[in-house]
């Protein structure tokens, strides 16, 4: 069964450790080789495991860490959904956006908002968010990355 939790700051080397995994899974083909490969391998920073214990919520099967994502309810933004490569296209990343929506309405959110990567846009398009535009994310580490913005307006779930 999924359960879906609060991460704390002890769960930031195995968050670190499936981002990784998920981006050299997912991302070179819309992102060539050597961009992903930097992109996963920025180093796991202090700041990075503060941000897990402030934002970030873990899906667990069977005790195991399979994925993760991460609701700032003060800037509404949804993100760092990573999903190990084994456990993609179960479902997994469609529970853990419902799960940081229903977060964001019990918050009194009306809206949330989020930078799709390109490989993951279409996923967002079926989950109810809008955006076709690309835009240039410029990452804490100083990478540039093509990102389609992306909004949702919340309704009663």
């Amino acid at each position: 069964m999924l359960d879906i939790r609060r991460a704390t700051r002890h769960d930031a080397r195995d968050a670190y450790a499936i981002r990784r995994q998920a981006i050299l899974h997912q991302c070179p083909g819309d992102y060539g080789e050597d961009l992903a490969r930097a992109w996963a391998e920025v180093p796991h920073s202090e700041g990075f495991t503060t941000l897990v214990a402030d934002h970030f919520h873990l899906a667990c099967l069977n005790g195991s860490t399979v994925a993760t994502g991460m609701i700032d309810l003060a800037s509404g933004e949804l993100g760092a959904l990573f999903v190990l490569p084994g456990h993609m296209q179960r479902g997994v990343a469609r529970a853990m956006v419902t799960h940081l929506e229903r977060i964001a309405w019990a918050a009194g959110l009306e809206q949330i908002h989020l930078d799709a990567t390109l490989n993951a846009a279409a996923f967002y398009r079926r989950c109810g968010y809008e955006g076709d535009t690309q835009a240039v994310y410029h990452s804490p580490a100083g990478l540039q990355l093509l990102c389609v913005p992306m909004r949702k307006a919340l309704i009663a779930v």
